[in-house]
């Protein structure tokens, strides 16, 4: 950042900190302890952009990941506009999942798309056979709960167990104003 963008108040972007993501794994067994289940699906939301470049870079990452029998990813546009990069591994494996995540995230960052990079998901059922995700925000390096309810509501007492079980296992947002609701977000 320079002297004049320090005088007139503009910041730079933090840089998004992909390997946060490797902590999951021991936030899923905290939460295997209370009957929390991964379903194996797992998804990266970012902010699509115009052009070629960013349509090629898709199409590498699901050949990448894809690879040697790996787990097939699914694109999709929410209705806010955002794309998702959706991965479903059959075996439920959260390390494979996290290690398929990063790797998603290193190439969209590699090909200079890491401003665009907004959350990743982990999908897991509650004890009560309800969706439960595992939500990391990349710009501010920390996850949250979130567990959707029919029409648009959330299991706020759900989210606040999961931040119990989890918060020694991950960097927890503390400003629950900023646990935002990911309505219709794949696996959800």
């Amino acid at each position: 950042m320079g002297f004049f963008d320090s005088l007139l108040g503009r910041s730079k972007p933090p840089e998004a900190d992909l390997n946060a993501l490797f902590a999951v794994p021991q936030a899923a067994l905290s939460l295997g302890t209370e009957g929390f289940t991964p379903t194996g699906v797992g998804g990266v939301c970012y902010r699509p952009t115009e052009g070629g470049a960013f349509s090629d870079t898709e199409a590498q990452i699901k050949q990448l990941v894809a690879t040697g029998g790996g787990p097939a990813i699914e694109g999709t546009t929410d209705r806010f506009g955002f794309r998702w990069l959706t991965v479903t591994r059959t075996d439920a494996d959260v390390s494979g999942l996290v290690t398929d995540l990063h790797a998603i995230n290193s190439s969209l960052a590699d090909a200079g798309f890491g401003s665009a990079l907004l959350c990743s998901t982990v999908v897991f059922t509650a004890p009560t056979k309800k969706p439960m995700a595992l939500v990391y925000l990349y710009k501010r390096g920390t996850f949250y709960p979130f567990a959707p309810e029919t029409d648009e509501r959330r299991d706020n007492s759900l989210e606040l167990q999961v931040r119990g079980l989890i918060a020694n296992d991950v960097a927890v947002e503390p400003d629950l104003s900023r646990w935002l609701a990911i309505w219709g977000a794949p696996g959800l």
